[in-house]
């Protein structure tokens, strides 16, 4: 067994020294919430290396979902992922709202639009389709049913920053998008989260809407929420935003390793990224298949006997919680794809300072199980 784990992520933590400053600076001005000035630099800087008009920072992705959905009051059903972290699915359920649940493409993991018109309902409201790995989902068709059926979309782009297709920005899409920066995430404040948002009208909606509804000091015209990003947050924020580029870089030479060494194992599969015309390269899973000599799980486990602790991202699927399994749509008749995508991915470990050494290691072990 190694000396030292190897887990699926680390988050990048710039030098201590260059984050000095920026807490002297927020010590100095008293101003630590609320809209202070490293929070209103963070959100005109996203907006500018992202490609996007309008941003509204959030204290993390999970309550932005919860708020995006109550901006565009969707009530009723709505058209979902069941292979997606929980927090997609959690945050229907916080506004009152059903999940229906529909089946993946097999190439892509993302919503298969074949599956979704079939899942219309009088009470379907909005779809909210999750750029899954940071891979796009096929923007066009989602949106050419969204129209016929005069539906709302809102993205789960959790996995997407920085993500562009051949137009521009993948967060472009739908009326809103909603991004993560959890410590885990390509970019990260710690805990954070963003919607972005069409126009300014929006926009200022919901920052009303992260503010309690608050306009002004003694007016309220909503029941919003708590969900505003601290100072510190987005002092971190900016300073991620300062070597963003380079950790993509590094990230992209984990990734082209990883491809080389397994694209000769049989039974291995890398998801692709072709769909990005910019990837991020936020994950890197692979599909363990039936031709590889042991099983996904036998896999993860003599992984994890070796120090090296890989995820099963997304496993069990969503519709199998006890909140969800009850619900017509989680019958796993209807989800052939994602629940063989469940039991065969794994997403082995990348982030900016993994030495190719380790993924030397991680891969000789793999192609030895299939020799």
């Amino acid at each position: 067994m190694r000396d030292k784990s190897i887990y699926v992520t680390q988050p990048y933590l710039p030098p201590l020294e260059e984050f000095i400053p920026y807490l002297e600076e927020i010590w100095e001005n008293k101003v630590l919430t609320n809209g202070g000035p490293f929070h209103q630099q963070l959100e005109a800087s996203l907006c500018e290396y992202l490609g996007v008009e309008h941003i509204a920072l959030f204290t993390n992705g999970t309550i932005a979902l919860v708020t995006a959905l109550q901006a565009l009051r969707v009530t009723g059903e709505v058209i979902t992922t069941p292979y997606s972290f929980v927090a997609t699915s959690h945050s229907l359920l916080w506004n009152g709202i059903k999940p229906v649940f529909v089946d993946i493409d097999p190439n892509t993991l993302n919503l298969d639009p074949e599956k979704i018109e079939a899942a219309i309902t009088p009470q379907t409201t909005a779809i909210m389709p999750v750029h899954c790995y940071g891979h796009p989902c096929d923007v066009e068709s989602i949106q050419r049913i969204a129209d016929n059926y005069n539906l709302k979309i809102i993205y789960d782009a959790a996995h997407a920053f920085g993500v562009e297709d051949a137009g521009g920005s993948t967060l472009r899409h739908g009326d809103l998008s909603v991004l993560s920066f959890h410590a885990t995430k390509v970019f990260n404040t710690f805990e954070g989260g963003a919607i972005v948002c069409p126009d300014a009208k929006t926009k200022t909606s919901i920052d009303r809407l992260k503010n309690f509804g608050h306009v002004g000091e003694t007016t309220v015209v909503a029941p919003g929420i708590n969900g505003k990003m601290s100072e510190f947050n987005a002092a971190l924020g900016l300073l991620q935003l300062k070597h963003i580029d380079k950790a993509l870089l590094q990230r992209k030479a984990v990734d082209a390793a990883y491809r080389e060494r397994l694209k000769n194992v049989k039974g291995i599969s890398c998801v692709s990224n072709e769909a990005e015309k910019t990837p991020n390269y936020a994950y890197f899973p692979i599909l363990v298949q039936d031709s590889y000599p042991i099983s996904r799980d036998v896999l993860y486990q003599g992984l994890k006997d070796q120090g090296i602790h890989p995820r099963r991202y997304f496993y069990p699927l969503i519709s199998e919680f006890p909140m969800y399994r009850g619900l017509k749509s989680a019958d796993k008749i209807n989800l052939p794809v994602a629940m063989a995508a469940s039991q065969q991915v794994l997403c082995l470990p990348i982030y900016p300072d993994l030495d190719i050494s380790v993924v030397d290691e991680i891969t000789q072990f793999i192609a030895a199980q299939a020799a």
